[in-house]
This record gives C-alpha cells, sequence and structure tokens, in this order.
C-alpha cells in the first residue's frame, strides 16, 4: 500500500491487491466524531529556553567546561529554539558558560535561522569559500574559552570535530553529555503537560482505530488509519507499526506484508508528536477470540509493566526497574537474561523532544531515578514462531513517585 494517499495511488493499489473494497474505505476513512486535542497547552517559551541556558550554564561550571557545541536536532531546539535540518554545510550552536550563546550559519541561510530563534543570541555567519569551523573558534577565541575544555554534543558529526581541532589544535574537546543529558533528561511541568497531550491524542486515536481493525487489512492499513486518526485529532504521526501474527514475536517486525485472518495477534506500537514533544503507547489485541496461550501471556506481560512500575522508585538505579522485570519473567521460565522466548530487549527508555532519549530501564544503568525523569515501560514476551505480546506505557517521575501518562489497559478484551 502506498504511504501516502491520493485518487490515483489509491487506484492502482485497488486493481494490484485483493481485498481492494478495504483499499478505498482505509484510504478515506470517517474521521468525523475525531476533533483537534492538541489546543490546549502552552507551548515552550523564551522564558523557559532561557532557564535551560541558565541550568545549562550552572553545570558547564561545575564541571569545568567552557561551552558547548551542539548541531540541528532536539538539543538545539530545546535551548535555543532554532529548527534547522542537518547538511553539508554546518549550521551549529554554541552554548558558553557566560554570556549568550552563538549560532553559526551559512551566510544566505541567517535569515531564515532568525525566524525560530527565541533566545538573545550572536549569529556569526560563514560564506560558501570558508570554513565554518574558523567561524566557531573565533567565537570561542573571543570569549577566551579555548583553555577551557569544549563539550561536544552527542550528536554532532565527526568532520565538525576533526575540523574544529584542526582550527584549535590545542583545544580539547569533551562530552557534552554531562551537561545536555543534565538538562534534558529532567522534565519541567510545561514539557510533561506536552507529553500528556501527546499521550491522550494517541490513546483516542487507539480507541477510534481498535474496533475498525479487520480480517484481510495488512499492518500498513492498520498503521495508515492510526495515522490519520492522530492527525484529525492535532497530533503529527511519528510512527505506526502494526505487527500481525507470528510477526508479532519481531520486536519491530519483519519485511514481508502480512494480512489479518480472524484470531491472529496484533502488536501495535503508536506515536506522535504534539508541540514537539513525543507519545510512545503499544497495545496488544486478537481479532477475533484470543487463544488460551495468548491470554496468558498477555496477563503475564501486564504484569510484567506493574512490576517495573512499582521498582520506579525515587533514588533507584535506573537499571533495577530492568532486573526487577527480569526476575519475574525468569521465575516464569522465560530467558534467562535477555535469552528468547521472554524479553528480548530492555524494559524501557527515555522520551521527550524524542522518542528514545537517555537514560533507558535496562541491565546496568546507575542513573538514580529523580522527578520529572520520563520513560517508557514496555517489557513484551516474544515467542519466535508464534506471536509476541507488548504492552507500552509511559510514565514520569514525581516528588512521590512514578505516575502514568496513560493506564494499561484492563485485559485483552478491552485492550484500550
Amino acid at each position: 500500500m502506498p504511504t501516502s494517499f491520493n485518487r490515483r495511488n489509491v487506484l492502482a493499489a485497488a486493481t494490484a491487491l485483493p481485498f481492494a473494497p478495504y483499499v478505498l474505505r482505509a484510504a478515506e476513512p470517517d474521521l468525523a466524531g475525531l476533533q483537534d486535542m492538541t489546543r490546549g497547552p502552552r507551548p515552550i517559551d523564551a522564558a523557559e529556553r532561557t532557564r535551560r541556558l541558565s541550568r545549562a550554564q550552572a553545570s558547564m561550571k561545575a564541571n569545568g567546561v567552557g561551552a558547548v557545541l551542539i548541531e540541528p536536532g532536539a538539543s538545539m531546539i530545546y535551548f535555543t529554539g532554532v529548527r534547522w535540518h542537518l547538511s553539508e554545510r554546518l549550521t551549529c550552536a554554541i552554548l558558553p558558560a557566560e554570556g549568550e550563546p552563538c549560532i553559526v550559519t551559512p551566510f544566505f541561510e541567517e535569515p531564515s535561522v532568525r525566524l525560530s530563534l527565541s533566545v538573545p543570541a550572536e549569529v556569526r555567519t560563514w560564506n560558501e569559500d570558508e570554513d565554518p569551523l574558523k567561524v566557531v573558534a573565533g567565537f570561542l577565541r573571543d570569549r577566551r574559552l579555548t583553555k577551557q575544555p569544549i563539550g561536544v554534543e552527542a550528536n554532532v558529526r565527526f568532520f565538525a570535530t576533526d575540523r574544529l581541532r584542526a582550527a584549535l589544535p590545542d583545544a580539547r574537546l569533551v562530552s557534552a553529555d554531562p551537561v545536555v543529558r543534565a538538562c534534558r533528561m529532567v522534565k519541567s511541568a510545561a514539557e510533561i503537560a506536552l507529553m500528556q497531550v501527546a499521550t491522550d491524542v494517541t490513546i483516542a486515536a487507539y480507541r477510534w482505530l481498535h474496533p475498525r481493525v479487520e480480517p484481510g487489512m495488512t499492518g500498513r492499513d492498520v498503521g495508515a488509519l492510526m495515522d490519520a486518526a492522530t492527525r484529525k485529532l492535532g497530533g503529527a504521526p511519528e510512527f505506526s507499526m502494526a505487527l500481525v501474527g507470528p510477526d508479532a514475536a519481531l520486536p519491530h517486525g519483519g519485511t514481508a506484508p502480512r494480512r489479518i485472518a480472524r484470531g491472529d495477534v496484533v502488536l501495535m506500537d503508536c506515536g506522535c508528536t504534539v508541540q514537539g514533544y513525543q507519545s510512545d503507547v503499544s497495545r496488544t489485541f486478537v481479532v477475533g477470540a484470543a487463544s488460551a496461550e495468548v491470554r496468558r501471556v498477555w496477563d503475564q506481560v501486564a504484569r510484567g509493566q506493574q512490576v517495573a512500575f512499582a521498582a520506579a522508585k525515587l533514588g533507584a538505579p535506573a537499571g533495577s526497574v530492568d532486573d526487577a522485570v527480569r526476575r519475574y519473567y525468569e521465575s516464569l521460565g522465560y530467558g534467562p537474561g535477555y535469552r528468547l522466548p521472554g524479553l528480548s530487549h530492555r524494559t524501557g527508555h527515555g522520551i521527550g523532544m524524542e522518542g528514545h532519549e537517555p537514560v533507558n530501564l535496562v541491565r546496568g544503568e546507575a542513573t538514580p531515578l529523580a522527578p520529572g525523569m520520563c520513560f517508557s515501560d514496555e517489557p513484551g514476551l516474544y515467542l519466535p514462531g508464534k506471536f509476541g505480546v507488548r504492552l507500552e506505557d509511559c510514565f514520569h517521575m514525581t516528588e512521590t513517585g512514578p505516575k502514568w501518562f496513560s493506564e494499561p489497559p484492563a485485559s485483552i478484551d478491552r485492550p484500550v
């Protein structure tokens, strides 16, 4: 099935595939009962970004870092508001330990870059015949920061650090994780409010979708309906995976399309973005009647989610949550460890502006859980060649412990 629908490609698909009547219905679903849910929460404003910069600068001073280099992506938006793209022409942000940040960008891109810049900042430009890393080096020299370690954000590309070393051969480049992660891991009330709305949109889309999943559909058909509902509800779809039957035993699916038959397990993993913040919710259900084995595994996974939630205690190492779930699953005969059949991946991951952020709920992660941290809780069970079950709801840590963004489902008969 095409991923974008218009009359021409829908008709082409209808002539090429069986179940053509469904293809036409899926292309134009009836969304009349859905309304935009995203108009309530306030966007992240300049005042909040200024507070973020202040926290980052305090962290730089505490860690002896003179400045942090960031390329386009979530961290650049987080600190400066600049929404830009990666290309061979470098645009970057330099956050100094004191004073205003600097944006370095091609000369002809400056007007566009300024459109989303939402904090006071210097903008330095470079022309096509110039090396942008020399412009970065010039800013660091002017601010007298070249004698201090320069933090490099994890997503900065090698060519940028390599050429910065050439421009500043005596500079010491270090990881910016202690600064950037320390800020982004702990969400503010405004961030959590946006994540809550994104989750509410995804849950509402699931509720609309679930009774419309029918035999004969492919996973792609189901995902297209989920995307359509999400858009009507005001969210920007990020992903809408639907795995059918034995494919559900592969946590991220196979490659061949599979049509739903009555009695098949359908494992869905879906999320959207609202004002830059993401949701991530998985649901597993059966089209028709569930077998006794599927019911048993579904109930075990539902219990696994609660084990993880109960283990998420303030001050506990993030890895201890994964340890608790793995002990429970091993007591049922799965595993051991990450072996199949059982839970072959971590229990959860951080989430915020990106679907996957540090830190993870995984064995050995020592970072203590603290208020404002946000995680997925998704301890699935996968039985190769048969089916898999994953239930995923996210939670955030509060002053009194974890709080769900979405409540886990009650039973396989009421999966949403």
